[in-house]
């Protein structure tokens, strides 16, 4: 991800959350964090951004910030391929578990971390707002 990148980042974190992040949240993702990685999916037909994931890496643990796609692309396994792109990469940088709070009510996205195996470590008690809700704090270790 690029600064050129954010207002299509920005698209599809609108649609994605309903309490989205501010342009310069994305700046500092990009710029200001050593253990930062902004990434976006294109898409190869047309060269557009239909996706992005955001993550942290510090060492060996790695937490998952952001993930998301574009509405248009959702169900076509594009969500598996991040993924699995994701944990290609953090393997590689010598990460040994990763975490993620995710709204309970978010049922595409818990599917989605239970078919790679997190499963719930906890539960942070109002972590969301507009709407209330708690997070489920999810987490794996890599191999």
């Amino acid at each position: 991800m690029v600064e050129s990148d954010i207002s299509d980042v920005l698209v599809i974190e609108r649609f994605s959350f309903p309490n989205p992040w501010k342009p310069a949240s994305f700046v500092g993702e990009i710029h200001h964090s050593l253990v930062s990685h902004p990434l976006v999916l294109i898409h190869r037909s047309d060269n557009r951004i239909v996706g992005y994931l955001i993550y942290w890496q510090i060492k060996e643990e790695v937490q998952l910030n952001n993930i998301a796609l574009h509405p248009s692309f959702r169900g076509a396994g594009l969500g598996t391929k991040m993924m699995n792109y994701l944990f290609d990469r953090i393997a590689e940088n010598g990460a040994r578990y990763i975490i993620l709070e995710v709204r309970p009510s978010n049922t595409t996205a818990l599917h989605l971390y239970e078919k790679f195996g997190f499963s719930v470590l906890g539960v942070r008690k109002g972590y969301y707002i507009n709407p209330a809700e708690d997070a489920l704090v999810m987490g794996k270790t890599v191999s």
